[in-house]
């Protein structure tokens, strides 16, 4: 049988960065060349960066696309990569009417440009619109209806793209072609426990293709998306033939032995079930024999490590991609905002985190000697700005009391943090958790102010598990533990007044996120979530509390996605809404 040698381009692209993201590519297929690859596929869209959002809707944009795809081609050819052929993503545009309900001319479309020879040879659009989770930005992408086949060195291989994977027309229309090898650049986001989905998604339709299936995906972070990579080549009977390292950009190179193509294939359209098959040659003849590579198959990494470690991709581009040097955050002494100071010394390195200590006059000795703790571990600066004199000049003028009271102290210490923030160029970092979110256990401009938030998708349970975890990872390798035990073991408390504690205001957190996980993730009703045995006063205490906090989440600065339901992106409600759960 024909060898084909697939590179799969693993990379991390910034939105809007053509002429970086170019480079990118060039780099990626210099290397692809030199390894001896006959095709190098990259991840959807990566030409422009992926999601780019409205941004589709820029004219101006799609003609740089267009210009920029012409030209990577003319570039590649001229930097000896002529023979290489390239699958490379981009932002293209409608020649004509898309789709049967009559999409107009010149609508964005999410392409792939097939780049050989100093040229683009074939463009593949995505067959499936593209929702970002509201309804009305599913305008954003026009459907196509082409399966592109090309014969590369005597084989066929056929182009669908991302969300095309989920329907089974693409691998049906590549089994209908005799394509033995179906390639799809994708875009997709990182959560939980999706590799394990994705890797019996592509057996599958490989299966059902009766061809290899490689998949190539995005890393890096894009505002609240972390892509982490996963690269994919399964065989037709759902084996792994090879699999790249996740969040890691990498140039996965794999050696396919791959029925030839048919030998009567024309360079014309044909239809299958809806779609138009369009057939490009690229050269019929297979390419030398050659001694194959041994098989890559990087293990996943264990639940934790991958959670923790899309927390600090996402963190560290955010910070570099939009521009910041360095962060800062109140530390309190508690395990949420102890958590994000790790993360975050991870992320971009102890010299350029900065760590405020607010305290007050509630604030608890432990609260001051955890977060000097921390500094010492973890090598953060940290300075301390006591708020007692500032709240009693605004008591002095406001006579507050009660939650407004408790209130108050929480926006002294937010606008500490965002004048060293403009004085200084930090961005501020929130570090508020999803339980508390989802309940509206936040102060708005006081503990919820902030660039970025990094564990705002992160339960209360699983912040408790990940600095446990990031501690045993020090102590493996022979490293002092970030974190101060005491920090994970004493009670939760804001230390708005004296005595306090989260337990106060809230129920348990292991009650409370196991409620939060029924009502949230699982879209249960309140009668749904008591028939699975919660008692009905506690469900009823946590729908109520989530319900009215919405106008507060929609506030909430940006933070990385690692759950299915995340709030603002996944989870997304009317705040003005007259609809209420009821038992």
């Amino acid at each position: 049988m024909p060898q084909l040698r697939l590179a799969l381009a693993q990379v991390n692209a910034r939105v809007g960065d053509l002429a970086g993201n170019a480079e990118l590519v060039v780099a990626q297929c210099l290397a692809a060349r030199d390894a001896g690859a006959h095709l190098v596929v990259f991840p959807e869209m990566v030409l422009t960066g992926y999601p780019i959002e409205d941004l589709a809707m820029r004219a101006s944009l799609i003609r740089a696309s267009q210009e920029g795809i012409e030209a990577l081609a003319a570039r590649l050819a001229d930097e000896g990569c002529g023979d290489l052929v390239a699958f490379v993503g981009f932002l293209d545009r409608a020649e004509g009417v898309a789709d049967r309900a009559g999409v107009p001319k010149n609508a964005p479309q999410n392409a792939v440009g097939v780049l050989h020879g100093g040229r683009v040879v074939a463009r593949q659009a995505k067959h499936h619109l593209w929702n970002y989770g509201v309804g009305d930005e599913i305008r954003n992408f026009v459907a196509g209806d082409t399966v592109n086949v090309v014969q590369i060195g005597g084989v066929d291989v056929a182009l669908a793209i991302c969300e095309d994977l989920w329907r089974d027309g693409p691998s049906a229309a590549a089994k209908a072609a005799d394509a033995s090898l179906l390639v799809v650049p994708n875009g997709s986001p990182y959560e939980a426990d999706k590799d394990d989905v994705r890797l019996e998604l592509c057996a599958r339709r490989a299966r059902e293709g009766e061809c290899v299936l490689a998949y190539v995906n995005l890393v890096g972070g894009q505002d609240e998306l972390v892509f982490d990579g996963d690269s994919i080549v399964v065989g037709p009977d759902g084996s792994v033939l090879g699999r790249s390292q996740q969040f890691v950009s990498e140039l996965l190179v794999v050696d396919l032995d791959l029925p030839a193509a048919t030998p009567s294939m024309p360079d014309a359209d044909e239809r299958f079930g809806g779609l138009r098959i369009r057939r490009t040659i690229i050269s019929t003849e297979p390419f030398p024999p050659y001694e194959p590579l041994p098989v890559v198959d990087n293990e996943r990494l264990p639940r934790l490590e991958e959670i923790y470690t899309a927390l600090v991709t996402g963190l560290r581009d955010y910070v570099r991609k939009n521009g910041f040097r360095s962060v800062l955050m109140g530390l309190s002494g508690g395990i949420d905002s102890t958590l994000v100071g790790a993360i975050a010394v991870d992320a971009l390195g102890p010299e350029n985190v900065f760590g405020v200590s607010n305290p007050s006059a509630w604030s608890t000795e432990h609260s001051r000697s955890d977060a000097a703790e921390l500094a010492r571990r973890s090598g953060l600066a940290l300075d301390t700005v006591p708020i007692a004199p500032i709240f009693d000049a605004y008591q002095d003028a406001l006579h507050l009391d009660g939650l407004a009271e408790e209130n108050l102290q929480a926006r002294i210490r937010a606008v500490i943090w965002m004048g060293l923030s403009n004085q200084h160029g930090h961005l501020v970092l929130a570090c508020g958790n999803k339980s508390e979110l989802a309940t509206g256990y936040s102060t708005i401009y006081g503990d919820a102010v902030g660039g970025y938030a990094p564990i705002k998708d992160v339960p209360k349970t699983l912040v408790w598990e990940l600095a446990r975890w990031r501690n045993a990872e020090a102590e493996r390798r022979g490293e002092t533990p970030p974190i101060p035990e005491s920090a994970i073991e004493k009670p939760p408390s804001a230390e708005l007044r004296p005595g306090q504690l989260d337990s106060d205001s809230l129920p348990p957190y292991d009650l409370l996120d196991a409620v939060l996980d029924a009502y949230v993730e699982r879209d249960l009703g309140s009668a749904d979530v008591v028939a699975e045995g919660f008692d009905p006063a506690l469900v009823e205490r946590v729908v109520t509390l989530v319900d009215k906090a919405e106008y507060k989440r929609r506030q909430y600065p940006p933070g990385p996605k690692v759950s299915r339901r995340n709030f603002g992106r996944d989870r997304r409600v009317p705040i003005t809404n007259g609809w209420r759960e009821s038992l």
